[in-house]
């Protein structure tokens, strides 16, 4: 679907190309653990940048964790997804599922993603294999451990900060020994720090690079192929954590410290790449990512920084756990803004046509408003991902029947306005008043439909995989 960039995308692409020219033929420095100003680097530049090294993780909960992994993969729940850089439809190198809170989604590069639930207390969630329920009650346990590792990350960094020292740990083996939050923390800095650890969602990844020949090389530092470009991650409650589990497939046997002869960073082992925004004198770091490894980043690090991930060898999972801004984003809140459409509705003939309980500019322009929220937010969204979330459950289905009653309804109201205007009688102005409230609404949605139409979304399943 074509579409023209936003001011935000503009802007963020003229940066990277003054940035590039800049540059010229050079590489910007980046370090690796086998420089020996890294962890001082580290220290300094990046202190809300943590890793827990995967012998700090219980063994067992590993054990859970890459089987779920496994087990996803197997029943072919992960999929790439189509999104939109730039005014351009593009599929994603990585495949990716989303599971958690039920109701929730998480919208990333104009693309909005449902929520596989895991199994919270008072859940409903019914799934289509006994494995899938026990992979997203794996997950569920993995954010809780997450969870709990986040708030004592933060409790660490702002212990280190009021105490004056600069000598933040961020690469924590199982020995390390964790600093509490003691005494000098009141009420309200416990339950921030709760707030921004409380995730409700977590973003599965997956690819094999043997599969894909095709990947980008990392334009500024020269770190190599990536998996996933430079960016921040969107739509998250400000200044909240974001935790990632990382499992790449290789055996223990096989997996190697880097050749200290290799410059650079070893292509063969996956890595997390960091840069401060737009800083062209500060070097990048690339973390080596080996089974099991967490890596947290915490309170503004995602805002003021960027990060990518650097291809290895072997195929690679993930599990991104994140707290989604849900505000405009849940079942719940769409469903409550329908029914604030829905109640100018006065009575409803048996073909369908209703007549409405206002006219007032004020009401008729909201329900317009939310008529496109519901269509292209929400059920265009829904649609054009096919049956990929009937993969593991059926959750989505009677919510989604039940917009799209809704929908229809908002179809029928906007047809009665339109009534009213032609209807004789009504004064002039009062008719001009009617179609200036929803004119603008009415035309970006013919807009729209044109758009999806033009891409065949609405009416063809795309092949995912």
């Amino acid at each position: 679907m074509k579409r023209t960039p936003t001011a935000e995308e503009r802007e963020r692409e003229a940066k990277k190309l003054r940035l590039l020219e800049e540059l010229e033929d050079t590489w910007l420095p980046y370090l690796t653990p086998k420089d020996d100003e890294f962890y001082q680097q580290w220290q300094l530049k990046y202190p809300k940048l943590i890793l827990r090294e995967a012998a700090s993780v219980p063994e067992l909960l590993h054990k859970e964790v890459q089987q779920a992994f496994l087990t996803l993969h197997k029943h072919g729940c992960l999929f790439r997804d189509l999104v939109r850089i730039q005014g351009k439809d593009l599929l994603t190198p990585v495949s990716r599922i989303l599971i958690g809170n039920p109701g929730c989604t998480y919208k990333y590069l104009n693309t909005r993603l449902f929520t596989v639930p895991w199994p919270v207390k008072g859940s409903d969630a019914k799934y289509n294999e006994a494995e899938i329920a026990a992979a997203c009650q794996t997950f569920l346990k993995l954010n809780s451990y997450l969870q709990v590792e986040t708030i004592q990350a933060l409790e660490e960094l702002a212990a280190k900060e009021k105490a004056n020292i600069d000598a933040v740990p961020v690469c924590i083996g199982p020995d390390f020994p964790r600093v509490g939050m003691g005494s000098s923390f009141d009420g309200h800095d416990e339950i921030d720090m709760k707030n921004r650890a409380a995730y409700n969602v977590t973003l599965l990844n997956f690819m094999d690079p043997q599969k894909m020949p095709y990947l980008k090389e990392e334009p500024y530092f020269g770190m190599g192929k990536m998996a996933v470009s430079w960016h921040h991650d969107e739509n998250l409650v400000d200044r909240s954590a974001v935790a990632v589990y990382s499992y790449s497939c290789e055996g223990p046997e096989e997996e190697s410290e880097d050749d200290p002869q290799l410059e650079g960073r070893d292509p063969d082992i996956w890595h997390v790449g960091f840069k401060i925004s737009w800083d062209i004198e500060t070097p990048g770091l690339a973390i080596p990512l080996h089974q099991g490894d967490c890596y947290f980043m915490l309170d503004d690090l995602n805002a003021t920084h960027q990060h990518c991930v650097l291809a290895g060898l072997p195929p690679r999972f993930s599990s991104t756990h994140r707290v989604a801004e849900c505000s405009t984003g849940t079942l719940e809140y769409i469903l409550q803004r329908c029914q604030v459409a829905l109640q100018n509705v006065r009575e409803e003939a048996d073909n369908g046509e209703i007549s409405l309980k206002s006219l007032e500019s004020v009401v008729l322009k909201q329900g317009e408003e939310i008529h496109n929220e519901v269509e292209f937010e929400w059920l265009r969204q829904f649609w054009f991902q096919g049956s990929r979330y009937k993969k593991c459950t059926d959750w989505w289905c009677q919510p989604m029947s039940q917009l799209e009653e809704m929908w229809r309804k908002m179809e029928w109201l906007t047809s009665a306005v339109l009534r009213e205007v032609r209807r004789e009688g009504v004064p002039m102005e009062q008719k001009n008043e009617m179609l200036t409230s929803i004119l603008a609404s009415i035309t970006t949605r013919q807009n729209l439909r044109r758009e999806w139409h033009a891409s065949n979304l609405d009416t063809i399943e795309v092949k995912w995989n």
